[in-house]
């Protein structure tokens, strides 16, 4: 009797298993601003800056003067005891929070939400920074690490700086058991083995030294032959202008 063959290694993360999981544990608390009245300005406290593992970039824990604890990626110059502003009316100052609409063009900004009470989505990564570039009405151009510009609500909330922990890329791995911890932090699928480098039975572009056929599949392509170049748009290098 034929076996039926095993299933490949993005069939087997699909089921969630604890290997191919995030570990909670590692999480501190999700990083976000908290619901608040746009229209009053709140003062907090910077309680502490806490390494967290799951994260590349340190969280400032904050204590507002209603009693509530939230955390967000701390920036550059934050420190514990730091007296922070919350709201419309809010100095531009390092580490205050403030409307998009209320902070002047030119000012580097971090945590940006992206619709107004997300909480920020936008400039979170270590060393990162988005710049307030315009405003038209009740929209604000902010221009993203990557360089691209995005159009955001006069409403969504940033916070003044850079965020922390710049330069983390710069220390070399020197081994792979280092790049074995900073990967396992993040449940982040390493090493990577190319699906070219395998047999035939492990992944459908292995068995060859191309692939032989296109590596552009589908979005709804089934478990075991959804590899390569999912639902791309485009493929290989960008023309020169």
């Amino acid at each position: 009797m034929l076996g039926m063959g095993k299933r490949i290694i993005v069939q087997r993360r699909g089921r969630g298993s604890p290997t191919w999981r995030t570990p909670d544990h590692l999480h501190i608390a999700p990083a976000k601003y908290p619901l608040l009245d746009s229209s009053r300005t709140y003062k907090g406290i910077i309680h502490d800056l806490i390494h967290d593992p799951g994260r590349w970039t340190p969280l400032a824990e904050v204590e507002l003067e209603t009693g509530e604890v939230f955390y967000i990626p701390a920036v550059e110059g934050m420190y514990v005891g730091q007296v922070i502003e919350i709201g419309s009316q809010a100095r531009i100052a390092n580490g205050n929070i403030l409307p998009l609409g209320a902070i002047p063009e030119g000012v580097q900004v971090a945590n940006v939400e992206k619709t107004p009470g997300d909480g920020g989505r936008y400039a979170r990564s270590s060393g990162t920074y988005a710049v307030v570039m315009g405003k038209s009405g009740d929209k604000v151009k902010v221009l993203l690490p990557s360089g691209k510009t995005v159009e955001v609500s006069a409403m969504a909330r940033a916070t003044i700086g850079v965020v922390a922990g710049g330069g983390r890329p710069e220390k070399p791995l020197l081994k792979a058991g280092a790049a074995y911890w900073k990967w396992s932090a993040k449940s982040h699928w390493w090493p990577r083995v190319r699906g070219l480098a395998m047999n035939p039975v492990s992944h459908p572009h292995g068995g060859g030294r191309h692939v032989g056929r296109p590596t552009t599949v589908s979005r709804n392509t089934p478990p075991g032959r959804k590899v390569g170049h999912i639902a791309a748009r485009r493929t290989g290098r960008k023309k020169s202008k």
